[in-house]
């Protein structure tokens, strides 16, 4: 599937659920996987990781008719309603400890997710074949081994998709903020 493809069968996906919300099941196939493992890497704990992503999900389908396209993927949304929510989480936590949390946290938080949504297009950028190396590594989490018998390639060739993606990807972040 090319990324014009997936794009377009993304965004059906979405109208289609903004007109009927029993369709949001799709979207939470898609995408649950990413969100948990966002949610994960940054709370450390797992219990706190599967709220978070509830949470991201229900308020994904409260507001999905207010959603618009805005060049970014529907990834990038669910990231940054799971950053908020991990926010929140912090600022709620701190002021049960009585000691006040620094909005620059906040702040950071938002600009990581800005840059997650730059980052995922350009990756969208790569040929396909690294593309979805990238994606399977780093986003679902896969291994070298696991991605290498999902495409029916070596590891070898695998490492080697990974290394020129991550190469490629570099050059263009280093573009963008030169």
């Amino acid at each position: 599937m090319t990324d014009l493809e997936a794009e377009t069968e993304e965004r059906q996906l979405v109208e289609a659920a903004q007109k009927d919300p029993r369709r949001f099941q799709a979207l939470y196939e898609r995408h649950f996987a990413r969100v948990y493992a966002y949610a994960a890497r940054r709370l450390r704990d797992r219990a706190e990781a599967e709220d978070v992503t509830s949470e991201v999900f229900q308020q994904a389908l409260a507001h999905l008719p207010r959603f618009e396209w805005r060049g970014a993927p529907f990834a990038a949304w669910l990231f940054q309603i799971a950053a908020n929510a991990i926010a929140d989480r912090a600022r709620r936590r701190e002021r049960e400890r009585g000691t006040p949390l620094p909005e620059a946290g906040v702040d950071a938080r938002l600009e990581e997710v800005e840059e997650l949504a730059r980052l995922f297009r350009l990756v969208r950028l790569l040929p396909e074949d690294q593309r979805r190396v990238i994606e399977m590594r780093f986003v679902e989490q896969k291994s070298i081994r696991e991605i290498a018998e999902a495409l029916g390639r070596s590891e070898g060739a695998v490492k080697q998709l990974q290394f020129r993606g991550l190469s490629e990807l570099r050059e263009r972040v280093g573009q963008r903020h030169a």
